[in-house]
């Protein structure tokens, strides 16, 4: 007996899917380079997976194969709102009448570390860098508000100063003056250290007026570069 042929239709997919592709259905206002870096393929290997003549008419819904070799994106979530300064900073020159110290550099040294955002946290001051041991000056004359040891500024002298100001020297490696004493500007209250938090030896500056912080800088002397900077 003849056995009959039956032929069966089997679909040919132009662009198959491999077996560790991901589908991913297309989110409003996506664009296909877009959607590329998310799942960090190229865009030439995102075209040709689908076989898509226009890359760039995307549609909301639309699934697009992933191919091998990407990995598996972030899921979407809201916007990340700006970071924002907190209130008591003064990021800006500050306009203060005439009404603060006359505020002197603490030592020479280059600035390892500016005020203002600091990666996930802000900085409340200067850091300049210095040899262990080197002398720390009072930026100007005042009252030593706090002499002694805290937890992150480590060996730290707070002076306060007129116009309701103070400064804060911090991770001294020795402290000379006592809390109550009063103290000239330009006077040794201390020496460069690294303690609390410090990875190198530094002083940690600060100036404050009246609930704000303000960046040493706007408040310090201008310096003069060094001589074999300046032109001739």
């Amino acid at each position: 007996m003849a056995l009959g042929v039956v032929a069966v239709s089997v679909p040919v997919l132009a662009h198959p899917q491999p077996k560790s592709a991901v589908v991913y259905a297309v989110k409003d206002g996506e664009t296909l380079s877009g959607i590329a870096k998310r799942f960090r393929v190229s865009l030439k290997a995102l075209i040709e997976a689908n076989g898509l003549q226009r890359p760039d008419a995307l549609h909301l819904g639309q699934r697009l194969v992933i191919p091998s070799g990407g990995v598996k994106a972030a899921p979407r979530g809201p916007a990340r709102t700006p970071v924002r300064a907190p209130a008591h900073f003064v990021l800006d020159v500050p306009d203060l009448d005439g009404g603060a110290p006359l505020f002197r550099w603490p030592l020479e040294g280059a600035i390892s570390s500016p005020f203002g955002r600091r990666r996930n946290r802000w900085h409340a001051g200067i850091d300049i860098q210095a040899e262990m041991g080197t002398p720390v000056f009072a930026a100007a004359g005042g009252t030593v508000a706090f002499s002694g040891r805290e937890k992150f500024y480590g060996r730290v002298v707070k002076l306060e100063h007129d116009d309701g100001f103070m400064t804060v020297y911090a991770h001294n490696l020795q402290n000379f003056v006592e809390t109550g004493a009063a103290v000239e500007a330009g006077q040794v209250i201390a020496t460069v250290g690294r303690t609390g938090r410090a990875s190198t030896y530094h002083l940690h500056f600060e100036i404050r007026g009246n609930g704000k912080v303000f960046n040493p800088i706007f408040l310090l002397p201008r310096r003069e570069p060094p001589e074999d900077d300046q032109a001739p």
